[in-house]
């Protein structure tokens, strides 16, 4: 658990940054920083490890004040986890990874081994133990930092927009492998983003601070978005609220599955207007969901350059928001339905998601 009682930081142009912060991230769970520029969150988090030392009040640590501590010792209780990662570069990625063991006493014969196992745990291949964080790509590096942050196994972690630095696609990836690990470790998080949305899926609390460093409000993502409690929380979470409320509901679209035919890449015009129950035909690539197919268009054969790609699949178990964009996407309003190895298992229209979203009443979490 990790308190902080009215904790206060200006600096000596008179300026306050953090005021009056009173809040508690539970054990265990992660609690997440959110909102404008200049609203303090960056600095709050600091002050956890005392890289920034606050200017009045006290942060805890399972009920120890940290002012208490010595720096050194405080520091190696928690993982750090930082934008682009902030690997050495003179270090292999084993040896980036272990650093933090080795700090804390681990032997390096041991710190490379618990590394080893790190790896897969977030999700990367052995093979770029030996390869430099020049060689990787923006997410693997990301990857990695988490990987290192983890290495001494710390009470506590404290990640300052983590994901922010990588493309849409790989950020999405990494917000769902870092949920997984959490899942695993159980660690207490305090986490800083600006993006509403990766707050909401990432965070068990949500803390939206206003500018000048106070708390607007803590509470869960649904209790958020179903009772802000002011009118700046309601403007920063964003007008479009309802729409987010689908993250939290998952979808049972069994009983609306439909069959949907498809074909796979390079089967011919022919067959693709044969297989087709009206414009637009399913392609597969091995097995898995691929694209969509305009069986008007007068070409040979079924190739990359005349398919219709998007985010028109939806995996089952899925959040329903996801299963509205899926529908949306698509080229006819039909949302492919996919299992965990991305084959087809069927098909929902469009009317039938909207019918899903009408009967949500409830926040799921």
């Amino acid at each position: 658990m990790i308190t902080f009682q009215n904790v206060t930081k200006h600096y000596g142009n008179g300026s306050l940054v953090v005021d009056g912060l009173s809040l508690v991230a539970p054990g265990g769970k992660i609690t997440v920083f959110v909102g404008p520029s200049g609203c303090g969150k960056t600095t709050s988090l600091r002050m956890i490890n005392r890289l920034v030392e606050p200017s009045g009040g006290q942060i805890l640590l399972n009920g120890e004040a940290t002012d208490q501590m010595d720096t050194v010792h405080l520091r190696r209780r928690i993982g750090y986890v930082i934008q682009n990662a902030g690997l050495f570069p003179h270090k292999n990625i084993i040896d980036n990874i272990a650093t933090t063991a080795i700090l804390n006493g681990a032997s390096k014969s041991k710190a490379r081994v618990r590394a080893g196992e790190l790896l897969e745990v977030v999700g990367l291949d052995p093979i770029i133990a030996t390869r430099f964080p020049w060689q990787l790509s923006g997410g693997q590096q990301q990857r990695v930092g988490v990987a290192r942050a983890l290495a001494a196994d710390p009470e506590f972690m404290l990640m300052d927009e983590p994901f922010s630095a990588v493309d849409p696609v790989v950020r999405e990836q990494l917000q769902e492998e870092f949920l997984r690990i959490q899942k695993e470790v159980s660690k207490t998080i305090i986490m800083v983003t600006h993006d509403i949305d990766e707050a909401m899926k990432l965070g068990d609390l949500v803390a939206v601070l206003r500018p000048g460093g106070k708390l607007a409000q803590l509470a869960t993502p649904g209790e958020l978005l179903n009772t802000p409690q002011n009118d700046f929380v309601a403007d920063f979470i964003g007008r479009d609220r309802g729409y987010r409320k689908l993250s939290f509901h998952t979808t049972d679209a069994a009983s609306a599955l439909q069959n949907e035919p498809c074909a796979e890449l390079d089967c011919t015009l022919e067959e693709a207007r044969r297989k087709a129950t009206d414009r637009w035909l399913l392609v597969t690539r091995g097995g898995k969901a691929f694209g969509w197919f305009d069986t008007h268009q007068q070409v040979s054969s079924i190739t990359l350059d005349n398919i219709n790609l998007g985010a028109t699949f939806h995996q089952q178990g899925g959040p329903l928001r996801h299963l509205l964009d899926a529908a949306l996407s698509s080229p006819n309003h039909r949302a492919i339905i996919v299992d965990k190895e991305l084959a087809p298992v069927g098909s929902v229209l469009l009317e039938q998601v909207v019918e899903m979203c009408k009967s949500t009443r409830q926040e799921a979490r």
